[in-house]
């Protein structure tokens, strides 16, 4: 087959490699490079990078719909899309079968953030999805699907990379099926669909008022980026690690500090605070934090 893979950010590098062993990848599509804040240099993607020493073709049309002509010229059998940041216009779509790694157990969180948002949610699985690409966002039927189990105390970026390596072994898998046109493609219930929005600032601030299961799903979900944050007078402090304490609260953002420990009161329980940083500094463990920084 001839294939080209459509990806963007480290999430889909393992899949890229993967499928580029196997089966040999014909073109790349990424993000154009960005320009750093003043202009001096340009920051390529991590797929566009991998795909260089790959040796592959790359494009990165600021709009790919510029790049129909190009893309009908090459009579593609499959197009492999993983994050790549931009909608398929349906000229694509029908140029050859279009299938997509998700980050989420479909029909659950469609869109931007699925993995953040299941970790918010307090989700007891998340998960990867196959799907071959409709013109609705993240509404095609489904290949194959992978389970992962996570609690409120997994991390965003861990889970990110399990997922990352699940995908790539699991598109193998369909690559594989529909070579041999032996594939099976089920419909999603769009009853129960559900919507993973971007992740805004509004997001990462801690509100005290909330269960503390609530907050420590929150944290962990929002790290290592962009971290959760509260304020401490003027100090915006980011909070990457915590975990459940068993002490009840009463009055919600209360801060207690015990044996070089930190501990502050959501609604109904304290949460004790492992890993915060201050703005400009390293992230630390709150035991070399509270060294250097006083709470009133």
């Amino acid at each position: 087959m001839k294939i080209v893979f459509m990806g963007t950010p480290n999430f889909a590098v393992p899949a890229l490699k993967k499928i580029n062993d196997i089966f040999k990848i014909d073109t790349v599509y990424t993000q154009p490079p960005k320009k750093s804040k003043r202009g001096l240099k340009e920051f390529k993607s991590a797929v566009h990078e991998v795909s260089n020493k790959l040796n592959l073709e790359v494009r990165t049309p600021n709009y790919i719909n510029n790049d129909l002509t190009f893309f009908k010229s090459k009579k593609f059998n499959l197009s492999i899309v993983i994050a790549y940041g931009q909608i398929i216009p349906d000229e694509f779509l029908k140029e050859c079968l279009f299938i997509n790694i998700h980050a989420s157990l479909l029909p659950s969180w469609r869109g931007a953030a699925p993995i953040q948002r299941s970790l918010m949610n307090k989700d007891k699985f998340t998960g990867v999805s196959i799907m071959k690409i409709e013109k609705e966002l993240d509404s095609g039927p489904i290949l194959l699907t992978q389970s992962l189990p996570v609690t409120i105390y997994s991390k965003h970026g861990d889970i990110e990379k399990k997922l990352s390596e699940i995908g790539s072994e699991l598109i193998i898998k369909a690559i594989n099926k529909i070579n041999k046109n032996d594939y099976e493609l089920k419909k999603q219930n769009h009853i129960l669909k559900t919507y993973a929005k971007k992740i805004t600032k509004e997001d990462e601030e801690i509100k005290w008022n909330l269960e503390a299961e609530t907050n420590v799903a929150k944290i962990h979900a929002l790290s290592p980026n962009p971290g959760s944050y509260f304020y401490h007078e003027n100090d915006k402090l980011k909070i990457f690690e915590c975990k459940l304490s068993d002490r009840n609260a009463e009055t919600p953002g209360h801060i207690h500090i015990e044996n070089s420990s930190l501990f502050i009161a959501c609604k109904d329980k304290y949460i004790e605070i492992l890993e915060i940083q201050k703005p400009g500094k390293n992230r630390q463990k709150i035991r070399e934090f509270l060294k250097g920084y006083k709470f009133n």
